[in-house]
């Protein structure tokens, strides 16, 4: 069964936790994630919003990586 889609409102902690081929994402959009404590609350749309990061970029990257682990 594949996973679930990542969407705007995952937890970008959750996201890094499922797939650690996404972390390289997070960093190539300058969004300072990792080891965040917020991490777990903040959602990829606040996490873009805060750090002025395309929403629509990252998550495309994000699913292509996901995609390439699978």
């Amino acid at each position: 069964m594949p996973a679930a889609p990542i969407t705007a409102e995952d937890a970008v902690h959750e996201v890094m936790s499922a797939d650690a081929a996404t972390i390289p994402v997070f960093i190539r959009h300058r969004l300072l994630c990792i080891g965040c404590p917020v991490g777990p609350f903040h959602s990829i749309r606040e996490a873009c919003r805060a750090h002025g990061a395309d929403l629509d970029a990252v998550l495309a990257d994000l699913a292509r990586a996901a995609r390439e682990t699978r």
